[in-house]
């Protein structure tokens, strides 16, 4: 579809029809529209733009990466650019000045109103991956001692810049969040009505220094559409909305998955990184990784009189290791993503151990039955397939067993256990692994 609406648009722009365009884009959503931008060349996004309203013209902008949104701005006329950039949410306006040069967001900064210059500047203050950092300053705020008229007269007159409309936050006469009342508490709520007679409760609200997957779990938990950002004197400083969260949840899980293959997570999408950047990436864990595998020949060395004697056991040793790396890496990646939701804590560590080592019992029982039958097949005489198949079952045991107190431990020691536990599980099970299996073949061999 993106072509087909990339053929259509360019025909339109060559004719300069403002009402056709205007009518084709009106079909479609801003996401559409800016997957198309990509494709336009500079002078034909800017003719786009000179053609579509502010509102959709700051919409679309908002899901282009920050260096073409820096391009189009600055080739854009000031007081058009300034219309645009004002009419974005504030988080994507922080993302942006904090990703382009320094002297380039002074000049986006000019565009912007004093007081709200000041917000963004806030939130720019907060550490990376903060609620702070995240919030947007774009919410309904209102005065405790406010009716409903007044509130409902205030939702009409600055509704139409919030980033939603659903809660409005009531705050105290210093500043303070006090309640958060919903737009049909406010309706449904006699005429005359204070809203401090309508608030219940304790408000739920984050601080502006917790993480942002932190944030981001609070927010999922209590099934809200946004969550209040606050101080630590409760003084609201934005909210986060659902489709914060998404993103963060979106941008985690990538990390993650990356580090769990032992890289460093990309801080650009796939096709932005060189080929320099995804060899620094992927350099320093494969050279780690790379020597301490080292120690698997040093073991196969010190067991070279035990193969000598019986050969048919180099067969099975691909095997042996690859399926205890397996069993680990399973454990481990169910365990990273357990603790980045806060299904499990590391006061959990016994029960999270006795339940892998109970599984691990029956995946080793499995495996084990499955080795003797593959030993079978190959012809090795039957000692040396209950030798491999017994090994088989605590390999997976002892696979289970490291990778159910690994992640707990690193994560204890605020150590990220996704870039750190499945490559070195893999490897510590492959050397141990090996030693489990020749000193069970010279107890069972007597060699």
């Amino acid at each position: 579809m993106e072509k087909i609406i990339e053929k259509e648009l360019r025909s339109l722009l060559n004719q300069h029809s403002q009402s056709e365009i205007m009518d084709f884009l009106s079909q479609y959503q801003p996401f559409d529209i800016a997957e198309v931008m990509d494709e336009l060349d500079q002078n034909e996004q800017l003719l786009l733009f000179s053609f579509v309203q502010r509102s959709l013209g700051a919409e679309t902008l908002e899901y282009l990466e920050p260096e073409l949104q820096y391009k189009i701005l600055h080739r854009l006329e000031d007081e058009f650019a300034s219309e645009i950039l004002n009419e974005m949410s504030s988080d994507t306006i922080v993302n942006l000045l904090l990703a382009v040069h320094p002297h380039q967001a002074k000049k986006l900064l000019n565009y912007l109103p004093d007081d709200y210059r000041i917000k963004i500047n806030t939130l720019i203050s907060y550490e990376p991956n903060t609620a702070g950092r995240l919030a947007t300053v774009d919410y309904i705020a209102a005065r405790i001692n406010w009716t409903v008229d007044h509130t409902l007269e205030h939702v009409r007159r600055v509704g139409e810049h919030a980033e939603i409309v659903s809660y409005i936050y009531v705050l105290g006469v210093h500043g303070n969040l006090v309640g958060v009342v919903s737009l049909k508490e406010i309706i449904l709520a006699k005429s005359g009505t204070k809203l401090e007679e309508i608030i219940q409760g304790e408000p739920i609200s984050v601080p502006v220094d917790m993480h942002q997957q932190e944030a981001a779990s609070v927010l999922s938990n209590y099934d809200l559409v946004a969550i209040p950002v606050v101080t630590h004197d409760l003084r609201m400083i934005g909210i986060l909305t659902v489709d914060d969260l998404i993103d963060v949840i979106h941008k985690e899980a990538t990390e993650d998955f990356q580090k769990l293959g032992g890289s460093q997570p990309l801080l650009e999408p796939y096709f932005k990184n060189s080929i320099w950047t995804l060899f620094r990436k992927r350099i320093g864990w494969l050279l780690i990784l790379f020597l301490a595998e080292a120690y698997t020949g040093t073991v196969l060395r010190h067991y070279e009189d035990t193969l000598s004697k019986q050969i048919a056991l180099s067969f099975f040793v691909p095997l042996l290791i690859g399926t205890g790396g397996n069993t680990g890496s399973q454990t481990v990646t169910t365990l990273v993503r357990a603790l980045a939701v806060g299904e499990v804590e590391f006061k959990d560590m016994f029960k999270v151990f006795r339940k892998e080592v109970s599984t691990g019992i029956f995946l080793g029982c499995t495996m084990g039955a499955v080795a003797l039958v593959r030993a079978f097949f190959l012809g090795v005489n039957w000692n040396i397939g209950a030798v491999v198949a017994i090994s088989a079952v605590f390999i997976v045991i002892w696979a289970s067993m490291v990778a159910a107190v690994l992640p707990m431990i690193l994560h204890k020691l605020k150590v990220d256990p996704a870039i750190v536990s499945g490559p070195f599980i893999t490897t510590l099970v492959d050397g141990t692994g090996l030693i489990l299996y020749f000193t069970m073949a010279k107890i069972i061999l007597h060699i």
